[in-house]
């Protein structure tokens, strides 16, 4: 773990994988809720943990690098699901890069149990995990300058959905109607880290 300066009270905490920013992460959100943390933002991301608003950045910095994290808990949150609809147009080149069929990337995809790691790239957008590392694809070689709203998509280890159109390079594999991101909401995001979320075959797949 390694933690670095931002300014003059933050802090960017780096971190080996996914996995450990997650627990750093809930273990971060864990002392400011008991109160032994004074923090305004915790902002976790791939494998990074950033923190806003510190009174003792320096210190702060350096009991985290030495610091024993537990394991992130298992969240008891209500699951999301989403409706979606297997019609993406990548998803026989997902099911040939599985050696699969189609019909088995739909019944993999939602019969796992999935967790927002992270927010980002665009309002709304969740990075979500649970799929196994032997289902991790790579992304299209040639972008899409326009993916469409609600568009289910795979890149590496992740799903996410598009809260709104704009390009991408991720594998899209169904279509939801579930509005992710909307202002007049609150929260005006559907998905936030530690969300629990499960995909639900709707129509024709």
């Amino acid at each position: 773990m390694r933690a670095l300066p931002v300014g003059d009270d933050a802090l960017l905490v780096e971190v080996a994988s996914g996995e450990e920013a997650q627990a750093l992460h809930a273990e971060l959100l864990r002392r400011r809720t008991e109160g032994s943390l004074s923090v305004r933002e915790i902002v976790p991301a791939a494998r990074t943990v950033l923190l806003d608003g510190l009174a003792d950045a320096a210190r702060l910095a350096s009991e985290l690098t030495t610091a024993d994290v537990p394991p992130a808990p298992t969240r008891a949150r209500e699951v999301v699901e989403l409706p979606v609809r297997y019609d993406g147009p990548d998803l026989a080149d997902v099911a040939a890069h599985w050696g699969v069929s189609p019909h088995e990337v739909v019944r993999v995809h939602a019969d796992t149990e999935f967790s927002v790691a992270f927010c980002g790239f665009a309002p709304g957008f969740g990075y979500l995990t649970g799929l196994p590392p032997r289902y991790d694809v790579p992304r299209r070689a040639t972008p899409r300058t326009a993916v469409p709203a609600g568009a289910v998509a795979l890149a590496g280890p992740y799903t996410g959905v598009y809260p709104r159109s704009s390009p991408g390079g991720w594998q899209l594999i169904g279509t939801t109607d579930t509005v992710l991101w909307d202002p007049t909401r609150v929260p005006a995001a559907l998905l936030s880290p530690g969300t629990r979320v499960r995909f639900v075959p709707v129509g024709r797949s």
